[in-house]
């Protein structure tokens, strides 16, 4: 028995994609009362609402939740951010790393929030310029630092194993407000994460 509405919402959403994935299954030619897919259609619906989590949370709530009143006013850098997300063309994954930098304007954030606020926007159907805007958006209209910068470096397994099938390209998307736009503040960052 489900313990509240969101609990119940989320056992019928799993029981209705878990079929969905089965009729795919049995619609590729293979046999779902297989041993070893029996249980493949309930693994990934669970697997593809834990990818897609990020729908689910507000990402402007967690940065309130850890912001607080400080004078420093140079440069934050959390650099090598892991991210996992699903290309929406393919919904195939596409992994690598954010940075994020921001100059604070009265207020810092809890270091956490940062990886956090791009869990939430990587664990939706994505495209890496799309995520790259709202990780940089978020910050910059919750926080309204003095600047914001992210840069975003993946891979995308709808490149590397279909398609151009080319496994060594990696894609960088960067996005840059306030004193970012700085040619010097902006190859400050770049240096500090070593690009």
């Amino acid at each position: 028995m489900p313990y509240n509405k969101f609990e119940e919402y989320n056992m019928k959403v799993t029981d209705d994609v878990k079929a969905r994935y089965k009729h795919i299954i049995d619609d590729l030619g293979e046999d779902t009362k297989r041993e070893g897919l029996l249980k493949t259609p309930e693994r990934a619906a669970k697997a593809m609402q834990f990818l897609t989590q990020g729908y689910e949370q507000d990402p402007v709530e967690i940065l309130k939740g850890a912001m607080f009143k400080e004078s420093y006013n140079e440069m934050v850098i959390v650099k090598d951010i892991e991210l996992y997300s699903l290309c929406e063309h393919h919904i195939l994954p596409f992994f690598g790393k954010a940075h994020i930098a921001y100059i604070p304007n009265g207020h810092i954030v809890g270091l956490s929030k940062l990886p956090r606020i791009v869990d939430v926007f990587a664990r939706r159907l994505q495209v890496q310029e799309r995520l790259t805007e709202q990780i940089l958006d978020c910050i910059n209209d919750t926080l309204q630092p003095q600047g914001v910068a992210v840069v975003i470096e993946a891979a995308h397994m709808c490149m590397m194993m279909r398609g151009v099938q080319k496994q060594n390209s990696t894609t960088t998307t960067s996005g840059f407000r306030g004193q970012f736009e700085k040619i010097e503040t902006r190859n400050e960052f770049l240096k500090l994460i070593g690009k």
